[in-house]
């Protein structure tokens, strides 16, 4: 009598070639390894730097790709393994469907680090127009960031703009000190930590340089066609209806724009005029835009930050 796909068990044999990355993966008394048997119902050996897997085809396989990810992680220098490693763990508990899903930079490999993170992904390599809304800390303009660099890396985009609304907390760019450059920085600071954890240095001043990858406020846009790029307004909350309506017709010919905020943290002076909250309103029923919305489980910040989040929502 033929066994049930259930029973099945298959072993897969992975020999990492740097002893001193696998320790670094497998955790403290192999700590790694055990959540990840648990978690996906398999088992796994070591001996050196050969590890064994041993299960189900499709657990093994999931199992493969996540230590083989994990495994490039930490050789392009990946930062706090034991983190994502958890979240890695988290992600498989959760149903993450395809660990395969991974971003291509110079300097690393970046994964999904939730379900709704991989969803987000693939709504970004699916459609021309993405909203991803939802509180801070779930990782919406990393990701989207990740995203851009990998086309840009691969070829499948010439360009990569990103920019913010010139509006934070009630300060606007004219009271600000300093060049405009100087006035600007601040704003897009976060834009520019996720392109130097993606972009040598050298490569992301050429670039910018070249104008290839362009960082800057909204009302840049105003009169331009964007063809061929890869767009990502961040903060679209802080957007009025016509500053939205003018970025959103500014989309050229193969060109992709992601637009990212949390509707909970408007900074307008009249926060009912926010236009990311009218584009989403008159925008939800067509069928070619994708919405990603994010949820305070999706955090991937410090564990606290879950839980200061629920705290001001309860108020």
């Amino acid at each position: 009598m033929p066994h049930k796909p259930k029973d099945i068990v298959s072993e897969n044999v992975i020999e990492f070639s740097d002893n001193r990355i696998v320790q670094e993966l497998v955790g403290f008394h192999n700590q790694s390894l055990k959540s990840l048997e648990s978690k996906l119902g398999i088992r796994i050996c070591m001996r050196g730097n050969i590890i064994t897997l041993v299960g189900h085809p499709t657990k093994i396989g999931e199992a493969e790709t996540i230590l083989k990810d994990l495994y490039e992680e930490i050789r392009t220098g990946g930062k706090n393994m034991r983190q994502k490693m958890t979240d890695v763990m988290g992600a498989v508990a959760t149903g993450l469907g395809d660990v395969k899903i991974k971003l291509k930079t110079e300097n690393r490999i970046i994964l999904p680090r939730s379900k709704r993170q991989a969803e987000f992904v693939q709504l970004l390599q699916q459609k021309d127009l993405v909203f991803g809304l939802g509180p801070a800390g779930t990782g919406k303009t990393y990701m989207a960031v990740a995203v851009g660099v990998s086309m840009l890396v691969s070829g499948q985009v010439d360009r990569l703009i990103l920019s913010r609304p010139a509006i934070e907390a009630g300060e606007r760019l004219g009271f600000l000190p300093g060049d405009l450059k100087e006035k600007i920085d601040p704003y897009l600071r976060p834009i520019f930590d996720a392109l130097h954890d993606m972009l040598s240095p050298q490569t992301l001043e050429k670039l910018m340089a070249s104008n290839i990858i362009e960082v800057a406020p909204l009302a840049f846009m105003r009169g331009r066609t964007l063809s061929h790029a890869f767009i990502i307004l961040d903060e679209a909350q802080n957007t009025t209806e016509m500053q939205m309506k003018m970025l959103l017709t500014r989309l050229g010919e193969n060109a992709r724009m992601v637009i990212t905020g949390d509707m909970s943290q408007i900074d307008l002076p009249h926060p009912h005029n926010s236009g990311l909250t009218d584009a989403v309103h008159r925008l939800r029923n067509v069928p070619d835009i994708g919405f990603m919305r994010f949820e305070e489980e999706d955090v991937v910040r410090h564990r606290l930050v879950k839980s200061i989040l629920k705290a001001y929502d309860r108020d």
